[in-house]
């Protein structure tokens, strides 16, 4: 796990000031923590690059099945809401035999392969900005590999004071568990009233800081895969943006 201590002088204390725990210290949002996926970058993208390249490693076992075809009807599947069964879906349709040794090696092309994906240029801007005035850190939640291989193809890594795959920490402490975000709390030393978490998916994502007294605030991407509310108390983000852009205004006025 990359953990990196925050160790040097920040812009927004100065000698003398009131302590940031203390209950009669107005805290600023020194620290602002990211999710990942569909919050940074669109992960559709993401989608489509991996079955991309499932489609070529079928087609390498199945030579009757061109990896276009194989792309179009993954893709059908998946778009029609199949997000659980969508390879034994795609092989019935092709006609292809299967069993579930084939749909763990396609799973393993998934989440392996070397992810088609870019920051989008709105996302670079902001975080070039906020890293002038903010600590920034990113928290996700994915199998392990597959989330490292989307890192570093956005190219994001040095962005972050500190990256926490919970994946790590294991499955157990996916969110919505609050270990992920106390970790982070603990080693930037820094406290969660200080501190804003920017997701996507109310279903996970608040819960944990909402309790832990973080500032939420959810971007609504129009082409996001979660799209469902909560009836639980703490899961609505604090805030809600519809564009990352917009962050560091809404930070501003916090």
């Amino acid at each position: 796990m990359r953990i990196e201590l925050y160790a040097p002088e920040h812009p927004l204390y100065t000698l003398g000031a009131p302590s940031p725990r203390s209950e009669l210290f107005f805290a600023m949002i020194t620290t602002v923590v990211f999710d990942l996926d569909d919050t940074l970058y669109d992960e559709i993208d993401y989608c489509r690059s991996g079955f991309a390249a499932v489609s070529e490693h079928l087609s390498h076992l199945s030579d009757a099945t061109p990896p276009d075809r194989v792309f179009a009807v993954l893709w059908k599947h998946f778009t029609a809401g199949n997000r659980t069964r969508v390879f034994n879906a795609a092989l019935d349709e092709l006609d292809v035999p299967w069993d579930e040794n084939l749909i763990n090696r396609l799973v393993d092309a998934y989440r392996t392969h070397v992810p088609t994906i870019t920051l989008p240029p709105e996302t670079r801007s902001v975080l070039d900005e906020l890293r002038k005035s903010h600590v920034l850190a990113l928290l996700t939640d994915g199998f392990l590999p597959a989330q490292k291989l989307k890192v570093r193809a956005l190219g994001i890594e040095p962005d972050f004071k500190a990256i926490v795959y919970t994946e790590e920490l294991g499955r157990e402490f996916w969110k919505p568990s609050p270990r992920g975000f106390e970790l982070l709390l603990e080693t930037l030393d820094v406290a969660a009233g200080e501190t804003a978490y920017v997701g996507d998916n109310e279903i996970k994502d608040f819960i944990a800081p909402n309790e832990l007294g973080f500032t939420t605030i959810q971007i609504l991407h129009p082409a996001r895969l979660h799209v469902g509310g909560s009836d639980l108390p703490n899961a609505a983000a604090r805030h809600k943006i519809h564009e990352i852009g917009h962050l560091p205004a809404l930070l501003r006025q916090l």
